[in-house]
């Protein structure tokens, strides 16, 4: 545990970092972009679903409605759209953590080419889409309980965000065996369950995938270097 305390000060540490920043606004940008689209095509949606019925929900009606299933598809959704936003970026914050954290460890990693790494995040994006889809029935069991939706997605997305995390790094150093991530699961686990709870916290929540890469870059070094 003491690595990934370690790892994530050494992330807030950076936030700063001119590069990180730039990362910061352009996931923030696009994760807000895509709800925001959403929002307009769920608005367009219900005025055709409630017109189909003989009910007229232009205006305040259509627009409280849209907002109202925005509001609880950001809350059930954040995560997956975040760390598939995240995906296309992690090169920017593994790279920034390394070059002033690892040097040696820049200078010898492997540039992944554009095919490569666009098969990566979607598999990425597959794979929390459909995990995150095969806990909603559980949580949405768990809604009344109060806590027990936001602890099944806490569990579940540890063990997506701590594999995610490390494979970011990892994958510029893997060589040929991408599946060796030399991070213990219990490590992965820790980091992507901390992640996952500053997910839930509001604002915090758009700092948290990047404060994510960095530290997982972090961690995967830490473990290597103890090796």
């Amino acid at each position: 545990m003491r690595d990934v305390i370690a790892s994530i000060a050494k992330a807030l540490g950076q936030l700063g970092d001119p590069a990180i920043r730039r990362v910061l606004a352009k996931s923030v940008g696009v994760t807000l972009l895509i709800f925001a689209a959403c929002g307009v095509a769920l608005y367009y949606a219900l005025v055709w679903v409630f017109a189909e019925f003989g009910v007229a929900a232009e205006g305040m009606a259509g627009a409280a409605g849209a907002v109202i299933l925005a509001l609880i598809a950001f809350w059930f959704l954040f995560r997956v759209v975040a760390l598939a936003v995240l995906q296309f970026f992690a090169d920017d914050v593994v790279i920034a953590v390394e070059q002033r954290h690892y040097p040696a460890a820049a200078s010898a990693a492997r540039p992944l080419p554009l095919a490569h790494d666009l098969a990566n995040s979607l598999r990425g994006i597959v794979r929390a889409l459909a995990v995150n889809a095969l806990a909603l029935p559980f949580a949405l069991a768990l809604l009344l309980t109060g806590v027990g939706a936001a602890l099944v997605f806490l569990v579940v997305n540890a063990w997506l965000l701590g594999r995610e995390l490390t494979d970011m790094a990892w994958l510029r150093h893997c060589g040929d065996d991408p599946r060796a991530n030399p991070v213990p699961a219990a490590k992965r686990f820790a980091i992507g369950g901390v992640i996952a709870a500053l997910m839930l916290v509001p604002f915090v929540s758009f700092l948290a995938p990047v404060i994510g890469a960095a530290a997982g870059t972090h961690l995967l070094h830490r473990v290597r270097e103890q090796r």
